[in-house]
């Protein structure tokens, strides 16, 4: 068995919550996760990553449902009827602003 110990620390019980279920989702336990955090601190020397779920946008066409993708298209179909348009370099520039990508 490893050699370990205990840590100890006390945070907002909100947080402690709101960091659970995140942890929850991702399968990782409260133990596990400071056992990582700990872990890259040591291999990098200091904080190196941010742990989080994937934000919500963009959605890849295959993850949309049909109602989604219809809906997507209309507001397309309405920019083009008013003139509502934008270039490929500023729909670039937007998704890199946005999304860093």
């Amino acid at each position: 068995m490893a050699n370990t110990s205990a840590v100890y620390a006390r945070i907002d019980s909100n947080l402690k919550e709101n960091a659970e279920g995140i942890l929850s989702q991702l399968g990782i336990s409260p133990s596990g996760a400071i056992q990582m955090l700990y872990s890259q601190i040591v291999l990098n020397k200091g904080i190196p990553f941010d742990l989080r779920l994937p934000s919500d946008k963009p959605v890849a066409i295959g993850n949309m449902t049909r109602a989604q993708l219809d809906a997507e298209l209309a507001k397309g179909l309405e920019s083009l009827k008013t003139g509502e348009t934008c270039s490929v370099d500023e729909v670039d520039a937007e998704l890199a602003r946005e999304f860093g990508i």
